[in-house]
Formats: structure tokens, C-alpha cells, sequence
């Protein structure tokens, strides 16, 4: 009896040391909840500022603005417009199915990307490329445009900020995708022109890589800006000297690359494509498919045919 006597007294004592410790915590919950009350909710700073003329925003095109590279829809409305063959339409397709399942910039395909559209354009008339370009827009790329990225465009455009494109695409064609989105203007490579006629060369080097760093750099001094209240975005590690340079970088459907820089500097990440394999190979889950299949047997045929 004494031994049950015990193992009673013990239950008691435990059960009233829950009791306490259950009433301790609902107080203190109670008191934390009327503090929070009190206290005005802490808010975010506001980003984009608004009327900050001395901030502007920064954006890479491809895969960051555009699913896939502007350079290769350009080639497909050329294409259409029987300015080369089917054997440079197959190249064409190939460079693009392997951009899109790569997920990045290769510079020995972009390279090649571009000399075929230089050799291309020789000889044709920089107005007539621009009034192509308005027609390729519409019927290739305008659908392509990311609706997450364009909402980010369209902040820095609300808080009376300047927006540029800055691409390695041929400045033609980003200069008709800017207007096409409101934004302010854009930066990209210059092919060579004598009286208004393309000679097949370029200007310089490609826009790409720590060039566009010096390209916004150079915009920044002209324009008047603080980079450290600017903003850029890209989905390439190719863009980190540009993202590096501005206040605010933002990873835009980051390649893999990027995605580690960005959490190790504590970057900020947008993600707009959709599905597993889309965030694993860098392409739109349903919108690329079609591109990809038809590219790739556009690639293996004229491989058949040259065996």
C-alpha cells in the first residue's frame, strides 16, 4: 500500500506540473499575441522605388524576357522569307533545339549562331531587316515573352524608372522587342553597315558576357544613374559581371551555375518556367516541346543527308 501510495502521489504531482506548464504557455502566447497587436507590422522596403530617376533596370532577353534566343526566331522568319535554304534552316533549328535543352549559352553555338545570320544579312538593307523584324516579332517571338518577367519590367516602368534590354542579339531586333514592350530602349551587338547596307561584319565584339557589364557601366555615366540603386536580371551565368555591378541582381530562371551564385551571394530568384523537367533542362514544360522535336529532326536529317 505504500508503494501505491507513492505511484498516487506521483501521478498527482505530475498531472498539476502539466497543468501549470499548460497554463504558463497559453499566458505567454497571450501576451506575445497582444504584443504583435500593438506593434505596427513591419514592412518591406519599397523596390522599385518610385520617382528614383537616378535607379533603372537591366534585362538580359534571352530566357530571361524571351523562352529560347531571339537570335534564332529571327532566322526562322528569315527563313520564311527565303533569305537561305533548307540546310541552313536545319542548322538553325539544331542550335536552338540544343540551346533549349541545354539551358544555356555555349559560346562556340552562339558564335556560330551569329555568323550564320551575318553571312545572311550581307548585302541587305538595314531598313529592310527592321521592317522584317516587326513582322517576325509577331508572328515568333511576341507569344514567347515570360508574363512573370514583363510584370517585373513593367514595376520599374510604374515607378518612373528607365528599362533597357541589354542582349547579344543584333541591336535591330532588340530595339523592335523593346519598343513592342514599352520599355525604354535596348543595347546589343552592331553589325557593320556602309550606306545603309550590311557588310557582313561586326562592330566591335558580340554584346555577351563582361561586355554588357561595359555596356551598362557606360549607359549608367551617361544617363546619370547610381548602379547601386539599379537593378539587372538574368537567367545566364554568363550575366554575373553585369548582375554584380548593380544594387539589386535578380536570377531569372537561373541556369545551374547561376542558381549557386545567387544563393551563396544571397541573391534574389524568380523561376517562371513550369513542370520538373522544365526547371531541370531550362525550357517552358509544354511550350518547347514541339521547337525541340522539330529541331532535332531537322538536325538528324540533314545529318542522313550529308552521309
Amino acid at each position: 500500500m505504500a508503494a501505491l501510495g507513492w505511484l498516487t502521489h506521483r501521478r498527482r504531482s505530475a498531472t498539476a506540473r502539466s497543468v501549470l506548464a499548460g497554463e504558463a504557455a497559453a499566458e505567454a502566447a497571450r501576451k506575445s499575441s497582444q504584443e504583435a497587436q500593438a506593434a505596427p507590422p513591419e514592412e518591406e522596403a519599397e523596390f522599385p522605388v518610385r520617382g528614383d530617376d537616378r535607379a533603372a533596370a537591366f534585362f538580359d532577353l534571352d530566357n530571361t524576357v524571351m523562352q529560347g534566343a531571339a537570335l534564332f526566331h529571327f532566322g526562322r522568319g528569315l527563313y520564311k522569307r527565303k533569305f537561305f535554304d533548307t540546310r541552313d534552316l536545319a542548322r538553325f533549328a539544331w542550335q536552338q533545339a540544343w540551346f533549349r535543352l541545354a539551358g544555356v549559352e555555349d559560346p562556340e553555338h552562339m558564335q556560330d549562331a551569329r555568323d550564320s545570320a551575318l553571312s545572311i544579312v550581307k548585302g541587305h538593307r538595314v531598313a529592310e531587316l527592321k521592317s522584317i523584324g516587326e513582322e517576325i516579332y509577331d508572328e515568333y517571338m511576341a507569344e514567347r515573352i515570360w508574363p512573370g518577367t514583363r510584370a517585373l519590367a513593367q514595376a520599374h516602368l510604374d515607378a518612373g524608372q528607365k528599362v533597357w534590354l541589354v542582349t547579344a542579339a543584333p541591336v535591330e531586333i532588340a530595339q523592335v522587342i523593346a519598343r513592342r514592350l514599352g520599355l525604354t530602349g535596348a543595347l546589343g551587338t552592331v553589325a557593320e553597315s556602309v550606306d545603309g547596307v550590311y557588310t557582313g561584319r561586326l562592330v566591335g565584339e558580340p554584346l555577351h558576357g563582361p561586355a554588357k557589364a561595359e555596356a551598362v557601366r557606360a549607359l549608367a555615366a551617361a544617363e546619370g544613374l547610381d548602379l547601386s540603386r539599379c537593378a539587372a536580371y538574368s537567367d545566364s551565368a554568363n550575366d554575373i559581371p553585369m548582375l554584380s555591378l548593380v544594387g539589386h541582381p535578380y536570377a531569372i530562371n537561373p541556369d545551374a551555375k547561376l542558381r549557386r551564385h545567387a544563393r551563396e551571394m544571397d541573391w534574389r530568384l524568380r523561376d517562371y518556367r513550369t513542370g520538373r523537367k522544365a526547371a531541370k533542362v531550362g525550357i517552358p514544360a509544354a511550350a518547347g516541346v514541339g521547337a525541340v522535336a522539330g529541331g532535332t529532326a531537322a538536325a538528324i536529317a540533314l545529318h542522313r543527308r550529308r552521309r
